[in-house]
Order: structure tokens, then C-alpha cells, then sequence
């Protein structure tokens, strides 16, 4: 016999996803067959501004993931990431005996890998390919890491310590002044400094039974794995922790305030930049100590090995250097301010220290208005496109099923340049997202950052080249808003490129003024940068940016 209630619920469940999953269908069906008459669908495209608006020097301290390497773009110049890190104690240490040996210090960050191309052997070994990597693969670069000498407070003296000190892009001569003087990844394996490079091969470790002499093999997956100065850390750590420098984090931090990594060309070789996760890296420091006992006039020494592990959790700051001689002079020569009543041809997002693309929805001829009853005015300072969509002749205003604004690629300008997957579009002048986002109900478990499906501004290529020809953004329910609410404000909207669409926190320029004083987080810590093509009269019209509205009109 069936339990009624639970069979119930799950007739409800199933009706409630099988009208999701239809609603879904036919959005998804409206959306894609653009420019024909489907289910009375009608079609009506709007004139939208677009100019460009540089950031400037941006917050970038903790950043969940961040930059390191040397990346040349075609259109956006050379960008070297540098970054710096406290380090942190998971297990306080307060007392080393004597005559304490170090035998390795190990600093170890994992890198980023496509799973989905992950080959196992027969053996148990594995083939990785790298993810989140740009620009010539294996590209050789000097790494060289210092022990930092920049104190990375918590908070801000000078708003009374209440909020979170800000650190910036443009901070690297600071930090780089301020190191000390030792190199640490001193090794004399090359590959570890002058000639580094972000190595896919998995780390294998072979080990010996001291007793039956069997042998294991340990494969762990790529990442950086450097050997540290031993005589420094000895020093600097291990006999530091008796005089109390390690008994708590906050004394720690000042003590040891942290690692500075620094990259550099080697020889003529272009670079590559990787997105990491430093905050799971950490530096293993194994070291032996003598243990002395005396029992009935026999003295004893027992050798005892050890481990200090120092976590990179503390403060960071990815630092920026933007070089412009060799490439980029477009992009470069773009003012500090926008275009704000003509506009620009073409829109560049750039991430990082980078750009934003500011929109203005609906042409912004204003020669008419209305009054409150609908009655013609002069200019009331609303968009004469809005004014018509809000107030229509036959007092019928549309049924909007669908917004779309859809961008198009500068495919030659792109065609040998890292596309961002992703674009996001919010409100500008707020710093907020927009209630599409907010309103996006979808979620990818896999691949966080592939969530927020309807809203979209993924990448759609061909699929012949491969690469990126447009991205498109659904604005529905704010086009429904605006036509809808006449008190709503046509507000500016601003699109960068994202590393995350999960994340809409925003940053604050590092010199404010009255067209930009902040910009999303996630787009300073997106290394990469786009072109694409604006809504202005001298775009050619099958590339032009435009609003794009699918409505019904009531009987």
C-alpha cells in the first residue's frame, strides 16, 4: 500500500519541475531563433550608448585567486603579475631544544588542472593539462622569491580601524624596495628560479622501507614545488622560536612578514601567467632535534624529527606592472574617461588594472516627454525610445517575453589573443548586480562558475574556428522595470570581463573621480581583456550592439 503523503509530494515535485523545465524550453527556444516570428513573438531593437572607462590602479588585496607570470597581448600590452603574502602558523610553536637541524624547507602551491583531460597510465601516474594558464606553454621566466619587508596591517589607521586596509595594483615598487636582500629559491636546479617555468608533469616520489626495503612511488598532482634557503630558515625560524616569535600569529606576522614573489623575462622568452590558489600553498619545514636525558648517571641523546608548517593565508596583494611599448597602443591610447555623450567605436573590458564598458540603454535623443496622464511635454530628461515603450499611442504597453543585449567580438583584433569566458554585466551606478542576476535561479555544482546560466555572458563560438564570436546578457525583468515602473531610473550599466560570476563584491579605484570610484572584484582578478563592438551609429549594423526586446502586443 502506498504512503498517500509521500506519494503526493512526489507528484508535486514532478509538476513543479516538469513547468520549470517547460518555462525554460521556451525561453531558451525565444531566445535562440532571433530574427523570425515565433509563438506571435515579435522583434524590436534599441539604440544603446557604450564607451570606455579606464580604473586606473584598483584594490587587490585578498584576492581568492590571483596572478603570477608575464603575459603579452596583441591588444593590451605586456602585464607582469607579481604578488606578496603574510604567512601564518596552524600549530603555534613555543619551544625547539638544542642543536636543532634543518634538513628541508619546502614551499609548495598546486595549480589548476582540467579534469575533464586528465589521463590515467596503467601505473597509477597521470597526464595533467594546466587550466586557468596563458600565453606560450612552458615559457621559461625568472622566479625569485624574497622574504617581504612590508608590514600588511588588518585595518585602516586612518578610518579609526574600522575597515580593511586597502592595498593596490600599483604598489609593487613598495613592496619590491622593501624585501630583503636573500634570495630563498636558491636551488641550484634552474628550473626552480632563473629558468622557472609551470610544469604539468605530476611531483613522484619514490620511497625505501628501512626495513624490507620495498619501494613505494607517491604521485602527486602539478604545482610549484621549490627548495628554500635551509641556513635561512634556520635562522629566521627555527632559533626564532624561543625567544617567542612564533608563540602567536600577530607576533608572527610582524616578525616574519611574509614572501614576495617576483617575475622577471628570461632571455627572450614571452612569458606565460597562471591563476593561482596561494592560499593552499604553504611552506614544510622538517628539521631533527637532539633530545638530552640523563637517567642514573647515563646521559642520552635521542634524535627526534620535526615539522613547522607555515600556511600563505594571511594578507595578500596581487601587484601589476602594465607595459604598453611593444603592444597594446590602442588600448593605451584610450583616455582615462569615456566618451560619455558620443561614445566609442569599440568597447575594450580588461581585467586587472584594466577597463570597464560603460552602457546606456536606449537612444539618448530626448526632444518629447509626458506628463502624468500621458500627455506630450518637451524634453523631460528620459530617452524619447523609453518615453514611447512607457506611453504608447494605443495605450497598450508590450508584453516583454525577453531582453537580450548581444555583444560581438572584434574576431580580427581577438583572433591570436586568450578570450575571457565570461562577461558580467551590473549596475554601474550603484555597484550592484542587476535583478536578472539576482534573479537567476540556476546553479552548476561541477563548474561554480558556469552558474547564473540565464543571465549568461558566456562565450558562444563558432564551431569551426573555435573561437569566440558574441556574448549575450538576458535583462528581461529590468527592461520589464523600466517600462513598467515610470519612476524607475534608466540607471548606466557597466560590463567587465569576470573570473567568477559567483563573486559581485566591488573594489575601490585607487584615485576616485567623478566618472568611476569602484569596479568589480572579480574582474581584478581576471588577467585577460576583450574587444568588442558598441551600439554606434558607425559600427557596421550586422555587429552593432544593440537591445534586443522579443514582446507580445495584448488584444
Amino acid at each position: 500500500m502506498y504512503n498517500n503523503s509521500f506519494f503526493k509530494k512526489i507528484l508535486i515535485v514532478a509538476t513543479v519541475v516538469f513547468l520549470y523545465s517547460c518555462d525554460k524550453d521556451y525561453n531558451e527556444v525565444g531566445g535562440d531563433l532571433i530574427g523570425e516570428n515565433n509563438f506571435d513573438l515579435n522583434k524590436a531593437s534599441y539604440g544603446v550608448l557604450g564607451y570606455n572607462q579606464k580604473t586606473g590602479p584598483i584594490q587587490s588585496n585578498n584576492l581568492e585567486v590571483n596572478p603570477l607570470g608575464i603575459y603579452s597581448n596583441a591588444n593590451f600590452g605586456q602585464t607582469t603579475a607579481n604578488f606578496n603574502t603574510q604567512l601564518t602558523l596552524p600549530v603555534l610553536t613555543t619551544v625547539v631544544s638544542t642543536r636543532p637541524h634543518v634538513e628541508s624547507v619546502v614551499l609548495t602551491i598546486p595549480y589548476y588542472t582540467d579534469p575533464l583531460q586528465t589521463k590515467v597510465n596503467a601505473d597509477g601516474s597521470r597526464l595533467y593539462v594546466l587550466d586557468s594558464i596563458y600565453g606560450v606553454d612552458k615559457a621559461k621566466m625568472k622566479l625569485s622569491i624574497y622574504e617581504s619587508g612590508y608590514f600588511m596591517r588588518d585595518s585602516d589607521p586612518d578610518f579609526g580601524f574600522q575597515q580593511q586596509q586597502k592595498y593596490y595594483t600599483d604598489q609593487n615598487a613598495e613592496f619590491d624596495n622593501l624585501k630583503k636582500a636573500t634570495l630563498l629559491n636558491d636551488s641550484s636546479d634552474k628550473s626552480q628560479n632563473e629558468e622557472f617555468f609551470f610544469n604539468p608533469e605530476e611531483h613522484v616520489v619514490v620511497t625505501t622501507d628501512s626495513v624490507t626495503s620495498a619501494k613505494s612511488t607517491a604521485y602527486t598532482p602539478p604545482g610549484m614545488k621549490l627548495n628554500l634557503n635551509r641556513d635561512y630558515f634556520k635562522t629566521r625560524i627555527i632559533d626564532a622560536v624561543n625567544s617567542g616569535k612564533l608563540a602567536s600569529n600577530d607576533v608572527f606576522k610582524n616578525y616574519f612578514r611574509g614572501l614576495y614573489f617576483k617575475m622577471e623575462k628570461s632571455g627572450s622568452s614571452a612569458g606565460n601567467l597562471a591563476m593561482l590558489n596561494f592560499r593552499a600553498g604553504k611552506i614544510t619545514i622538517k628539521y631533527n632535534e637532539d633530545l638530552v636525558s640523563t637517567t642514573a648517571g647515563v646521559t642520552t641523546t635521542t634524535r627526534v624529527k620535526k615539522t613547522i608548517e607555515l600556511n600563505l593565508t594571511g594578507n595578500t596583494v596581487s601587484l601589476l606592472n602594465n607595459d604598453f611599448t611593444t603592444a597594446g597602443a590602442a588600448y593605451a591610447a584610450l583616455p582615462s574617461t569615456g566618451n560619455t555623450t558620443g561614445g566609442d567605436d569599440k568597447l575594450f573590458l580588461k581585467g586587472g588594472e584594466g577597463s570597464v564598458a560603460v552602457l546606456q540603454l536606449f537612444d539618448p535623443k530626448d526632444l518629447k516627454g509626458y506628463d502624468a496622464n500621458g500627455v506630450l511635454t518637451g524634453p523631460n530628461g528620459v530617452s524619447d525610445e523609453l518615453d514611447d515603450l512607457r506611453n504608447p499611442v494605443d495605450g497598450k504597453k508590450l508584453l516583454v517575453n525577453e531582453a537580450n543585449l548581444v555583444f560581438h567580438i572584434d574576431t580580427d583584433a581577438m583572433s591570436s589573443s586568450n578570450e575571457p569566458q565570461r562577461i558580467y554585466l551590473y549596475d554601474f551606478k550603484n555597484s550592484r548586480p542587476l535583478v536578472d542576476y539576482s534573479l537567476d535561479p540556476t546553479s552548476n555544482s561541477t563548474n561554480p562558475k558556469k552558474s547564473k546560466a540565464f543571465f549568461d555572458g558566456m562565450i558562444k563560438k563558432d564551431a569551426t574556428t573555435k573561437r569566440g564570436v558574441t556574448y549575450k546578457i538576458r535583462i528581461t525583468n529590468q527592461i520589464r522595470n523600466l517600462i513598467n515602473n515610470k519612476d524607475s531610473t534608466n540607471v548606466k550599466l557597466g560590463l567587465v570581463v569576470t573570473e567568477d560570476i559567483g563573486i559581485i563584491a566591488s573594489y575601490k579605484v585607487k584615485t576616485p573621480n567623478a566618472f568611476i570610484s569602484q569596479a568589480p572584484k572579480a574582474s581584478v582578478m581576471n588577467p585577460l581583456g576583450t574587444i568588442l563592438y558598441s551600439g554606434k551609429s558607425t559600427v557596421p549594423v550586422e555587429k552593432r550592439l544593440k537591445l534586443e526586446i522579443y514582446y507580445t502586443k495584448p488584444n
